[in-house]
């Protein structure tokens, strides 16, 4: 799925831009305060990714909830950006959007113009997933979700799509943020479900 003109993935830092890549796609990683977001997109991006990390402060303190990430010593406070070449004309562009609530308000400008999304969940901390589902069902923006394992996890998938309400059309699936494998088959998932919302379209299927 990944190359840049070969069978193997370019270093990053190291792949220039093809000059026939005609087609932009946009890609949403959402989730809430410390699920990963920004280590997803380093890790599976071909690029050096672009984030815009700041050092938490003590002004943050009573604001931001650092309950079970009590180690996050940095935060977004933009977007990360990544790139993957899919062919020689396609490329998606990866975003990844800020997870404290007080940057909530830029998430909507991050969903313009997405072809879909990956919701990042911690089970530690599930309920700031639910405002990142309620945004892009408002949005009409297809999305799969993925549990980021950071230890042996706790609870089964079947769980974790009780507490979250999915509905079966709902991608659920298991990932390790930190690494490149295991974050591409997100992606993959997550295309894979638009192709299946495409043809059901097509041939005039209800879809969710």
């Amino acid at each position: 799925m990944v190359s840049n003109g070969s069978d193997t993935l370019a270093p990053a830092g190291r792949a220039p831009l093809s000059s026939t890549a005609a087609n932009g796609l946009k890609i949403v990683v959402v989730g809430g305060f410390g699920v990963g977001k920004t280590t997803l997109v380093g890790s599976v991006s071909e690029i050096r990714p672009l984030n815009t990390e700041e050092t938490m402060t003590r002004a943050g303190e009573g604001v931001d909830d650092l309950t079970g990430v009590r180690g996050k010593r940095s935060t977004t406070v933009a977007f990360d950006f990544g790139r993957i070449t899919l062919g020689a004309e396609n490329v998606l562009y990866l975003f990844g959007a800020p997870g404290q609530e007080r940057f909530w308000f830029l998430w909507d400008r991050l969903f313009s113009g997405a072809l879909g999304a990956v919701v990042l969940v911690d089970t530690r901390r599930l309920e700031e997933s639910w405002y990142a589902i309620d945004r892009l069902e408002h949005h009409g923006t297809p999305f799969v979700v993925a549990r980021n394992n950071f230890g042996p996890p706790e609870h089964t998938l079947a769980e974790v799509r009780a507490a979250l309400d999915l509905g079966d059309h709902v991608p659920l699936v298991e990932c390790d943020a930190r690494d490149r494998e295991s974050s591409k088959q997100v992606l993959i998932e997550l295309v894979r479900h638009l192709h299946r919302m495409a043809e059901a379209e097509a041939s005039g299927e209800d879809t969710p």
